[in-house]
């Protein structure tokens, strides 16, 4: 997987974090550097921990699944980016409250990095993915990205929320359909 492929698989994953560090800047009278560090480090460390927590199982299980990793890719990412999409258009609004401790942190940081551990099995995968950086940029990127959610949420509140979750839906399609091309001869990049 190309870098500029895992950059931007990186920012579709992260693009939940966005959306929930969006609404938790609408909580915060005045964000600091400690609510940025704070965001940051949940959700990026979390988005860096699940893709790893997959690699591991999709190692392990890849002799079964190696005849259909290609549709089984294909299938994960649609599935994500899919759900993103259905999140993305829905006109739901969900409360988020003020706090940055464990207790409210750590069920988001979850919830934000599920897709990830089924991005990580998909990557196990695929021969050409060097783990420790693959984990490491998504990791990276959803920092940066959770931290400008914050901000955005804080100046713009919600206008922005439903927009990122379409654009990170549609970038995991894309890299799912273009997994299963190569794979299946109909494209070469």
């Amino acid at each position: 997987m190309k870098l500029t492929e895992l950059a931007l698989l990186a920012v579709g994953l992260s693009m939940d974090a966005f959306a929930v560090a969006i609404c938790k800047g609408l909580s915060v009278q005045k964000p600091g550097w400690k609510h940025y560090l704070t965001v940051g480090l949940w959700f990026g460390g979390f988005q860096a921990l699940m893709p790893t927590l997959g690699y591991l199982l999709g190692t392990t299980f890849e002799r079964y699944i190696t005849s259909v990793d290609h549709w089984v890719a294909f299938v994960l990412l649609c599935l994500i980016g899919g759900n993103m999409l259905k999140e993305g258009f829905s006109k739901e609004q969900q409360e988020e409250s003020a706090s940055f401790g464990f207790r409210s942190m750590l069920p988001l940081a979850l919830a934000t990095s599920v897709d990830a551990l089924a991005v990580g099995i998909t990557f196990a995968l695929l021969p050409d993915v060097h783990i420790f950086r693959a984990v490491g940029l998504i990791g990276a990127i959803t920092f940066c990205l959770s931290a400008v959610g914050l901000k955005v949420g804080n100046i713009f509140g919600l206008r922005y929320k439903s927009r990122a979750e379409i654009v990170g839906g549609i970038i995991l399609i894309l890299i799912g359909v273009k997994i299963l091309l190569e794979h299946l001869g109909v494209i070469n990049f």
